[in-house]
């Protein structure tokens, strides 16, 4: 038992020795302050790290929320319904005020055609015919027709006047019924049947006035000739008893 004790001694100066050593090595040479450290010096170990953030989960986009339709109020109904009153009104207001502007156009584009309508059959100044006078022997010609036809038949007592109203216009206004025919020539070419027969009617009218003044011609030169003789004879029959 005596050698134990010697042998841990031996045993522990070495380990002494070494750890002696090792100290001496790493005494730091240069004194350490307690100054916040340079930015350029490495941080020390202790530091804390920054921590990385986590991207968060993407968020689910959120089921469309299916309202159920809400039925309508009175308030709606009645407002629906006075909309559709209103409506209706304006629209037959306007149509009748259209129809009624309409109706005007055409009543003032008939009397401005008939004005000009009865303005050109006016005989121009420098024709000298005047239509006051003028329209009343007319009219005093075609009363002594009914006059002088009032005793007979009917087609005579319509025809007359016509006849001598239309031969004292003709004579006494010849600018005007110029124009009155030639404004109703206007109007019959637009049925060519009517046309027609109006221009036979006035060639018919026409070769029997001519062979009327024809024939008159030829009665007036035999009448004339027959005068002619008897004034002969009786010159004769008067030279003779003298």
């Amino acid at each position: 038992m005596s050698f134990r004790p010697m042998f841990q001694r031996r045993a522990v100066a070495p380990v002494a020795a070494t750890l002696l050593a090792g100290g001496v090595a790493l005494y730091p040479r240069r004194t350490a302050f307690a100054e916040a450290p340079h930015e350029s010096q490495k941080k020390p170990i202790y530091d804390d790290f920054p921590t990385e953030k986590t991207p968060a989960p993407p968020s689910l986009p959120s089921p469309p929320s299916t309202s159920q339709p809400s039925s309508p109020t009175p308030t709606d109904i009645l407002t629906s319904q006075v909309r559709e009153a209103r409506l209706f009104l304006y629209a037959h207001c306007l149509a009748a005020e259209n129809s009624f502007n309409d109706f005007l156009s055409r009543v003032l584009r008939i009397e401005n055609a008939f004005t000009d309508t009865v303005a050109s059959l006016k005989p121009s100044p420098e024709s000298g015919e005047r239509l006051m006078p003028g329209g009343i022997y007319v009219i005093v010609s075609a009363m002594a027709g009914s006059i002088v036809s009032r005793n007979r038949g009917v087609i005579l007592r319509t025809t007359t006047p016509l006849a001598f109203g239309t031969v004292a216009a003709w004579t006494l206004l010849p600018v005007t019924m110029r124009n009155v025919s030639d404004l109703i020539w206007e109007y019959e070419k637009r049925c060519p049947t009517l046309a027609e027969q109006h221009l036979k009617i006035r060639e018919t009218a026409e070769n029997t006035w001519h062979t009327a003044v024809a024939h008159s011609a030829m009665t007036r030169a035999r009448f004339e000739e027959k005068i002619g003789d008897a004034r002969k004879k009786l010159e004769e029959i008067v030279s003779k008893g003298l």
